[in-house]
């Protein structure tokens, strides 16, 4: 089985790269030039050896062999990462000396690689744990085979660049029971209340969130240095085990569970929760848009003032005609997990895929006025599987429980790097930086009903980075906010906002130590329910020092 495989490989400290390739993992890899580049199939493997920290190429291909030869190479490694459907298994990353290799290969050996791009030094921001699946470049995986582009669509290498989060920063987990001997949890683990295994529910969730990385096993949570505070679910209405986890230090509790009654007890304890500085996270629920009576049903906590509440976005495939599937009883075409796009399959009017995709309302996970934020479900990895039966599988349908881990893990992350944030300030970083769907013309039926969009890790990471550097520049953009109250402390350079709209209802508290800076696009028209405050305070301070994965970080910038 796949975990006694690799429980073997932590062991014995024997770590075997399985590809043609090797990879140089050291500080001077941020000063190559890095590119994809695509191949014409999936029979161009080309072979090397490491010289030194140098690959030379040792296949007989003559041409290829010509082109290699004459320049310096580093890494040139098949990846996921940027590969479309029809070359997932035929895209690699390359690091080397000058970008002069890239037009080479495409220009005197077309015959093996047919297109690519760059990566600009911008994009150059990122950090891989040894354990990062299939999509990994800078780094080697050493952990499962998987496929985790769902956290390249979370941004997650961008976050790791500032922070993999903290021991001392705690994640609390309400639910189902924990495997503490699991190399992932082992030794960063605390059981409050044991719970019930529950199918292995509160393993995949706890993954999710914070599953130890960079420890050649499994794969990466969120936010994978943190610790993690385990209790039971089922009190739903006081929360006491979600109390008692905010009085032992968890900065943020990850709730995957969802009731229909609305108790002010309920209420009560979150407001006493959130008052200690503890952030809720809740799943929103699982109902699908009709039986979710078009947005009107509510659950809890997720529905609760002070949480966070979360729901499911599709991230994997660009367009609809990239993941075509026929429905072999009813002869109907569909498509499947499309990026930015709120209904998990998607048909085709007169069922021609040349046509317009329309939503198949059933596969649209519980939406409402509550929902704050939105993050994938379908294809994140089941790490109960895993750590029961040591099998790879994903999660195939649409379910908010493993939604909320990933905001959850977020926080964590955001708490790591700078301990002094306010809690009250964490949901609008989030809404902040989440990704506006509001482009997509399937997600127009929904709008109101889907929060700020699409939570994007690497964003609210940096921002909290931006806000507390100050040498930095913070910049709010592209969202419409016409509801919410927001609170913003800035003690960087400066702020700010373009193509940004604050209006109707929406309220506005931003706080600043140098400049606030309106560009083109800023609307700031709140109704008479709303408000706006854009202040500078010379005298702002820092609280406490941003924790940084690599302190060089701040010279660099």
């Amino acid at each position: 089985m796949l975990k006694n495989h690799f429980k073997k490989i932590v062991q014995t400290k024997l770590f075997f790269i399985i590809f043609c390739f090797f990879t140089v993992v050291a500080s001077a890899q941020y000063d190559y030039t890095w590119f994809y580049i695509r191949a014409n199939d999936t029979l161009v493997q080309p072979e090397f050896e490491k010289v030194n920290d140098e690959l030379k190429y040792v296949g007989t291909d003559i041409a290829l062999k010509s082109v290699l030869d004459r320049h310096r190479i580093y890494s040139f490694k098949k990846t996921y990462r940027k590969a479309r459907k029809q070359f997932l298994k035929r895209t690699f990353f390359v690091m080397c000396d000058d970008e002069s290799l890239f037009y080479d290969l495409l220009e005197n050996a077309s015959h093996a690689f047919i297109s690519g791009e760059i990566v600009p030094e911008e994009d150059k921001k990122i950090y891989e744990p040894n354990d990062y699946g299939l999509t990994s470049t800078i780094g080697e995986n050493l952990g499962l085979p998987a496929n985790l582009d769902y956290m390249d669509y979370l941004g997650m290498p961008e976050a790791w660049y500032y922070t993999t989060g903290s021991p001392e920063t705690i994640i609390g987990i309400s639910d189902g029971g924990m495997d503490t001997t699991d190399l992932d949890f082992k030794g960063k683990t605390k059981i409050f209340h044991k719970s019930a295994y529950s199918d292995g529910h509160g393993v995949t969730i706890a993954s999710i969130a914070a599953a130890q990385g960079d420890n050649a096993y499994g794969i990466p949570g969120v936010c994978y240095d943190c610790s993690i505070y385990a209790t039971r679910y089922g009190i739903y209405t006081n929360y006491q085990q979600l109390i008692e986890l905010s009085k032992a230090g968890a900065k943020v509790i990850n709730c995957s569970f969802a009731v229909g009654v609305h108790d002010q007890k309920g209420q009560d304890s979150i407001n006493k929760i959130f008052n200690n500085g503890t952030v809720i996270v809740a799943a929103a629920g699982n109902q699908n848009w009709i039986k979710s009576e078009f947005g009107k049903l509510e659950l809890y906590p997720a529905s609760y003032d002070n949480v966070i509440s979360v729901s499911c976005i599709n991230y994997k495939y660009p367009f609809g005609t990239d993941n075509i599937t026929l429905e072999p009883d009813k002869q109907m075409y569909y498509a499947e997990n499309i990026k930015h796009h709120l209904a998990r399959t998607m048909g085709f009017l007169d069922n021609d895929t040349l046509k317009s995709n329309y939503n198949y309302r059933v596969s649209v996970t519980l939406l409402n006025k509550k929902v704050d934020l939105l993050t994938p479900s379908a294809g994140l990895v089941k790490y109960s599987k895993f750590a029961k039966e040591g099998n790879l599988e994903y999660i195939w349908g649409s379910a908010s429980s493993p939604t909320a881990p990933a905001v959850t893990g977020a926080v964590g992350l955001m708490f790591s790097l700078y301990p002094c944030l306010p809690a009250d300030e964490v949901e609008t970083i989030l809404k902040f930086t989440a990704s506006n769907i509001d482009y997509v013309p399937q997600n127009i039926m929904f709008v109101g009903n889907y929060g700020a969009g699409a939570l994007h890790v690497g964003d609210a990471v940096e921002m909290v980075y931006q806000l507390y550097s100050k040498k930095q520049t913070a910049v709010i953009k592209n969202q419409n906010f016409s509801r919410w109250d927001f609170k913003l402390t800035s003690l960087s350079e400066a702020v700010e906002m373009q193509n940004q709209k604050f209006t109707d209802s929406s309220t506005l508290k931003l706080t600043a130590r140098r400049r606030i800076v309106l560009k083109q696009n800023t609307t700031l028209k709140p109704g008479i329910d709303g408000n706006i405050s854009l202040k500078i305070d010379t005298n702002l301070q820092k609280e406490c020092d941003l924790q940084l994965r690599d302190p060089s970080i701040e010279d660099g910038n």
